[in-house]
């Protein structure tokens, strides 16, 4: 594995941030919070992985480009 890039890391800081507002809603009792948090943490999955399959698709051409320098 690489190392992440922004969008990764964007995207567990937001799922971090969305488990916080979920839990502070079910404590609160703020269902409005609650599915804020939820959403928010979603959002945040959705853009690690596409951080995940931006930095992946940049290490496989990478990697074709070295087998072609070497052929």
């Amino acid at each position: 594995m690489g190392i992440p890039n922004k969008d990764e890391a964007k995207g567990k800081v937001k799922q971090a941030t969305g488990t916080v507002k979920e839990k502070a809603g079910e404590w609160k009792d703020d269902e409005e919070l609650e599915s804020e948090g939820k959403i928010e943490h979603a959002k945040g999955e959705v853009q690690e992985k596409y951080g995940e399959a931006k930095r992946k698709t940049g290490e496989k051409l990478e990697e074709a480009g070295e087998d072609l320098k070497r052929s």
